[in-house]
């Protein structure tokens, strides 16, 4: 059986570096070509997450803001 093309991490509640150090974790755990979806209310994870998603070469597909929630939809590159 293979996995699903898309994964969910819900970051909401914790504050940095959590949703980044966990998004990190996932990332790893993930094949090349999957796609994460992460949810945060952390308002650092905006700028840290994509951040992070620029630096280590993945691909930010989209991020969303609903209330105080931030959606970041991120693809594993490399």
């Amino acid at each position: 059986m293979s996995e699903t093309n898309e994964k969910k991490l819900d970051c909401t509640g914790l504050f940095c570096p959590e949703p980044v150090f966990r998004t990190k974790i996932e990332i790893e755990k993930m094949q090349v070509g999957q796609e994460l979806t992460v949810s945060a209310d952390d308002p650092a994870a905006e700028e840290d997450i994509s951040r992070w998603v620029t630096r280590n070469g993945h691909e930010l597909l989209d991020v969303k803001k609903e209330g105080n929630t931030i959606s970041f939809q991120i693809k594993k590159v490399k």
